[in-house]
């Protein structure tokens, strides 16, 4: 529940970023900008720096996007994920490999943000390849201790999210940003009577919705450079 709240206050955080940003554009309408189209690669640090707190749970993920128009980016990410859990009467291991793909709108007008910041949305199918399997479980009954396992099984996962997230450019061509993933299941892969207790890229795999979180890094490589020329010019 606290993931949650501090999901939401991070979602209002960028509503004001973005009105602040807005506010100030409204100043710039008539001065030239000079817009670079680029392409970004980046790469996660919130999934290594919760597995050296949590071992139990390891996500590796980068993405590219490149830039459609100075508001819009086509997006595709990857990943690979590990989740392991133990208890006194149970074990359970997942992992597999997930990919991402959509659409990313920058709210902040482009004369504000000339390719260097970035507040917004978006919106992505992704698709989630793995396996699982219990090794041990023990349950108890009347007539005393049963242990049993179930093997590997493979399977495949189908999901949407919206992603709203803010990144800031430090220095030329590098920035660093944070990306909030709340993400609603189409389909887990087995069937209704053995769920998934996790699905690499989602999450709970029980639960119909599921939040997440990414801070990233980005490299931007510049490829092209459009004027936008003054309202009203």
């Amino acid at each position: 529940m606290k993931k949650i709240c501090v999901f939401f206050i991070e979602i209002i955080i960028t509503f004001f970023l973005v009105t602040a940003f807005t506010t100030i554009a409204s100043g710039q309408d008539t001065v030239a900008v000079v817009f670079p189209f680029k392409i970004n690669i980046g790469a996660d640090i919130y999934g290594p720096a919760y597995y050296y707190a949590e071992k139990n749970s390891l996500t590796i993920e980068s993405f590219i996007s490149v830039d459609r128009d100075t508001m819009k980016s086509y997006s595709f990410e990857a990943g690979y994920s590990r989740f392991n859990y133990e208890q006194y009467n149970y074990s359970y291991k997942c992992k597999g490999f997930f990919i991402r793909a959509g659409i990313d709108f920058n709210f902040i007008s482009p004369k504000v943000s000339k390719g260097r910041y970035y507040a917004g949305t978006g919106l992505k199918y992704g698709a989630s390849f793995y396996s699982h399997e219990i090794p041990f479980f023990e349950s108890e009954n009347f007539w005393g201790k049963l242990s049993q396992s179930i093997g590997k099984s493979t399977h495949i996962a189908h999901f949407i999210e919206a992603s709203p997230g803010i990144r800031t450019e430090l220095f030329k061509n590098f920035s660093i940003g944070w990306t909030i993933r709340l993400r609603i299941l189409l389909y887990g892969g087995t069937g209704k009577d053995l769920k998934p207790i996790y699905i690499p890229a989602y999450g709970n795999g029980t639960k119909s919705f599921s939040p997440g979180i990414n801070y990233y890094f980005v490299w931007s490589i510049p490829y092209k450079k459009v004027t936008l020329k003054p309202a009203g010019k």
